[in-house]
């Protein structure tokens, strides 16, 4: 698949089908960003924000508070089964079909000096296995479990997308290191491609995709910028649109995919 990095002519073309409801998963600065995009590119969507807090964080009341009759928040926290329930529950409630999900958290480092990506294997942790595989692996496919419900009623076309990191590619790994997140984003990899195959043959409609969304100036990415070329730090509004661009261009025959913000597919 051949796309333009922001990803424009992709969205422009791929927003007609979005009328319905979309979900973003995690508040953060990349997951705001997708919002923002979603609002601005296709008019005919409603959108939900989840985050982990009942209240949500200041930077996310702002962009509430920009479109209250589009936008709603909600409480989520993949790592508790009750929140998927509870999620499942309110997308069944939904008087629009449920279009799109975009599942943009991730873990990748903690307080130092126990939870920092480990450089090698004598500083490899359970507790850091433990986290990075709750977050980055089960949290997204147990919310494809949820939401599927609710996209088995969507007529059409519909997207699944969570964020996944090109240090979970087994063919590109030619450096080492970050033992724990590059195993969960792996194992992440695997469990959607699964979804992908058994939603090909119950949800034809619907792709499935992993996303990398590049080098992007967040908190998660924050102590590891020193070694990021020139030019290749992207904003999260930036990633954001190439991502958005690079998911509306792919069609439920490219679903089970892992593609990079630029369109380029990522080797397993």
């Amino acid at each position: 698949m051949v796309n333009s990095p922001q990803g424009e002519n992709a969205t422009e073309s791929g927003a007609a089908p979005l009328q319905g409801h979309g979900l973003v998963v995690a508040d953060g600065a990349l997951g705001r960003a997708m919002a923002r995009a979603l609002l601005a590119r296709a008019p005919a969507l409603t959108v939900t924000i989840t985050g982990r807090a009942p209240d949500p964080r200041p930077a996310t009341r702002r962009l509430l508070q920009q479109a209250p009759d589009r936008l709603a928040y909600s409480l989520l926290d993949l790592c508790r089964d009750e929140q998927l329930a509870s999620l499942a529950s309110q997308l069944d409630h939904l008087d629009r079909p449920l279009r799109l999900v975009v599942n943009a958290s991730g873990w990748l480092h903690g307080p130092a000096p126990h939870q920092t990506p480990e450089k090698r294997l004598a500083a490899l942790r359970r507790s850091a296995l433990h986290r990075s595989f709750a977050v980055n692996a089960w949290g997204p496919v147990l919310l494809a479990q949820a939401v599927a419900p609710s996209l088995k009623q969507t007529d059409g076309r519909a997207w699944f997308a969570s964020l996944s990191a090109r240090v979970g590619s087994i063919g590109d790994n030619h450096l080492g290191g970050w033992y724990s997140y590059r195993a969960a984003k792996a194992a992440q990899n695997q469990l959607l491609k699964t979804v992908a195959l058994e939603w090909r043959r119950t949800m034809p409609g619907v792709c499935v995709a992993c996303l990398h969304p590049g080098a992007m100036d967040s908190p998660l990415s924050r102590p590891f910028q020193a070694r990021v070329p020139p030019g290749k730090l992207f904003t999260p509004d930036f990633s954001a649109a190439a991502l958005l661009g690079v998911l509306l261009a792919l069609t439920p025959q490219d679903s089970g995919g892992f593609w990079a913000w630029d369109g380029q597919p990522i080797p397993w």
